[in-house]
């Protein structure tokens, strides 16, 4: 069975405050970048197996959340083995959620497979166990996160109909937990569900994501991608999630000149 693990961009990001069990509680809203996937493969075999191409992605095979949530199916339900492939597209590092759209894809074609029967809020708690935004891409909806991004609220953002979004990847590799050891809480008088709800030309004012207040000066380029994008002619652009991934939202489908890699 095949399937094509998508991205995911934040609608501003507020990091509310450190948790006693050494995570943040944030406020965001996960919206899906289906032109943008990896692609995962997994059918039946007589031994375990797990192939990775494309994209280098660091550390061992057993660390790979794709593995990882494999290895939760079969202690849960007795899995038989399976031949992995996946083809990594989506830059690790970039605040894109590639990881952990590929384990929530694993789960979903597992539970496909052998006839599991798993319903959809079953699988969420499943991913959850692998990572904070793992549970946004069963669905894959967009929807307010808060908590460490596991709590989802459905939203509608009826301002991006019909717009275009451009993912701007420069060579800078951001891990999360870097991003979070040095990130500050913030606090916002006006709740993410109620931004989005605005005209696209009040986000430039009112929709911030917190990280590039400490990964702008560290990461000058970053900033100079974003101003960049906002040149050329951006309604509204941003870093997204924690990593060095920048996004633009475009009226039109553009012709940019960046520098850098580029996909829409």
């Amino acid at each position: 069975m095949l399937t094509f693990p998508f991205c995911k961009i934040n609608l501003g990001l507020h990091i509310i405050n450190k948790r006693p069990d050494g995570f943040h509680n944030i406020e965001t809203v996960f919206y899906p970048v289906e032109t943008i996937t990896d692609v995962l493969e997994i059918i039946p075999s007589e031994q375990f197996d797990f192939q990775c191409f494309g994209v280098q992605i660091d550390g061992e095979k057993e660390d790979n959340l794709v593995v990882k949530a494999y290895n939760l199916m079969k202690q849960h339900y007795h899995l038989p083995p399976v031949s992995i492939s996946l083809l990594k597209k989506i830059p690790a590092g970039a605040g894109l959620g590639g990881g952990s759209s590929d384990a929530a894809a694993a789960l979903v074609l597992l539970n496909k497979l052998f006839n599991l029967h798993l319903d959809t809020e079953t699988l969420k708690t499943h991913a959850a166990t692998l990572g904070s935004d793992c549970p946004f891409f069963i669905e894959g909806t967009p929807a307010f996160a808060c908590g460490r991004g596991e709590n989802l609220i459905p939203c509608n953002c009826p301002e991006l109909e019909g717009k275009h979004i451009v993912v701007v990847k420069p060579d800078i590799h951001i891990s999360t937990a870097d991003a979070y050891c040095n990130c500050k809480p913030s606090s916002s008088e006006m709740n993410l569900r109620e931004i989005i709800q605005k005209p696209i030309s009040s986000w430039k004012t009112l929709l911030k994501n917190d990280f590039e207040k400490t990964l702008f000066p560290a990461y000058p380029r970053l900033a100079e991608i974003k101003e960049n994008l906002y040149q050329q002619g951006a309604m509204y652009a941003s870093l997204s999630g924690s990593g060095s991934a920048l996004f633009g939202i475009f009226e039109q489908n553009p012709v940019l000149k960046i520098g850098e890699t580029l996909t829409i």
